[in-house]
């Protein structure tokens, strides 16, 4: 008799495992930016625009550390699953230890690297002299203290979902996001502490789900090749090349997010503090479909790895399937809700008039790319699941921090602060067509080769 895991990635119907798979991955990131939808929630319940502009103007920096997580978490599940597949266990623990501890150095350094380097890096995010010091306490908290349990806390959620533990990674996950929403009114109202409350909620909460992990990691640890013990630490096997390749689309679509991200927060500087509020509680809002598309793809990576390094490619090109459809509907929905609700969403961050134009305005613009992110992101992790370098790397280079990058300055000259929102639709819409047709020309390969 087989064990559940195991079970679920060679024998479950295909519909139920990818659900099994994707639903908790999605809860909790659903939850993860429902807590980074907190501080900026809370933030603008202070009627403040300068402090939302500098949680804004911080965010690109911030949103790197889940580029690491990406790195070695995207990269070593694929790599763990794929071994699992092969029935290679040991192979498996070593790439997690290799993960794991590289991970944990990687967060340190960057950590140190953005404290000691404030006053090169906050200009090029925009950062202005009246949100200067609210950006220094936030990146202080959430980057400098918080950038190890931030990291680990997403990366221990990749590698658990290699072996098919989804429900517990989407619970770490979730118990994070759950605890900084309760901490952020504790920290910013009861004890008067305004942003600097909420970067310390934001590190306590990554903390405490890191500590979840690690706990859980122990329990386990007699039937699980997820392990931080420094002895299996290893890079034989070709373990770096495997992990960096395959993880370094993850982490490139993320940095080069930040890169789009500081971009765009540098030109909306040049309007006022509130359009950086408004773009701000835009993107934010927004975000809730980026975390379905990427829950349902993070979830269903291991599923399509397993099944195509055991051979079963008929069940795999089933998982694709139907993760594509559930991915796609549930993304176009989402398109249409935010559409609808600009207006009173907006209002729900902060009273400001102004600001709040600014963000119904840009989120309306914004949602239109949706149903392309769904598709973008499944192929990549289609290209990342079957160990593809080449194709998920020039994907994630063009979907953020390149064409869309163009198209704003572009559309702010010729359009001014509006055309800056429509440029990332018009990027998504040509990264789409031509995810599509890289993976149409994939996916006739392998049928070829069967």
């Amino acid at each position: 008799m087989k064990n559940d895991n195991s079970y679920l990635f060679s024998e479950m119907p295909v519909s139920k495992a990818v659900l099994t798979l994707a639903v908790p991955t999605v809860i909790s990131q659903l939850i993860n930016v429902v807590y980074n939808m907190a501080d900026t929630f809370f933030i603008g319940q202070m009627n403040d625009p300068a402090q939302v502009a500098a949680a804004t103007v911080a965010m690109p920096a911030f949103m790197l550390l889940t580029a690491f997580a990406n790195l070695f978490g995207l990269g070593g599940s694929s790599f763990i699953s794929r071994s699992l597949g092969n029935g290679d266990k040991s192979k498996a623990r070593h790439c997690a230890a290799f993960c794991i501890w590289a991970g944990m150095g990687a967060a340190l350094l960057y950590g140190i690297l953005v404290v000691a380097f404030e006053p090169i890096i906050f200009p090029i995010l925009g950062a202005s002299d009246e949100i200067w010091d609210y950006c220094r306490q936030y990146v202080f908290w959430t980057i400098g203290i918080g950038a190890l349990p931030t990291v680990m806390n997403a990366e221990l959620a990749h590698l658990l979902r290699a072996e098919g533990y989804s429900r517990q990674a989407g619970f770490g996950v979730a118990f994070g996001g759950i605890l900084n929403i309760a901490l952020d009114p504790v920290f910013i109202f009861l004890l008067g502490m305004k942003i600097q409350g909420a970067a310390i909620a934001t590190m306590l909460s990554n903390l405490s789900a890191m500590a979840y992990f690690f706990l859980f990691l122990y329990r386990i640890r007699k039937n699980t090749v997820i392990t931080p013990n420094p002895h299996e630490f290893s890079c034989k096997y070709g373990i770096l090349r495997e992990v960096i390749t395959v993880g370094l689309p993850g982490f490139i679509m993320t940095m080069m997010s930040t890169v789009s991200n500081a971009v765009l927060n540098h030109i909306v500087a040049g309007y006022s503090s509130t359009a950086i509020a408004g773009m701000g509680i835009a993107k934010k809002i927004d975000l809730l479909a980026y975390a379905i598309a990427q829950g349902m793809t993070q979830g269903t990576l291991p599923l399509i790895g397993y099944n195509f390094t055991s051979g079963n490619k008929k069940r795999m090109h089933q998982a694709i399937r139907a993760a594509f459809t559930y991915n796609f509907g549930v993304a176009s929905i989402g398109a249409v809700l935010l559409f609808v609700l600009a207006a009173p969403i907006s209002k729900c961050f902060i009273a400001d008039a102004e600001t709040v134009n600014y963000g119904k305005t840009f989120l309306k613009i914004i949602c239109l790319a949706c149903p392309t992110t769904a598709i973008n992101f499944m192929v990549i992790t289609v290209f990342q699941a079957v160990g593809k370098k080449v194709q998920p790397l020039f994907l994630s280079l063009l979907r953020k921090g390149s064409i869309d990058v163009c198209f704003m300055l572009l559309l702010n000259y010729a359009v001014e602060i509006t055309g800056i929102a429509w440029a990332t639709p018009i990027a998504y819409w040509v990264a789409f067509f031509i995810s599509a047709i890289l993976y149409l020309m994939c996916m006739k390969q392998m049928k070829a080769e069967t």
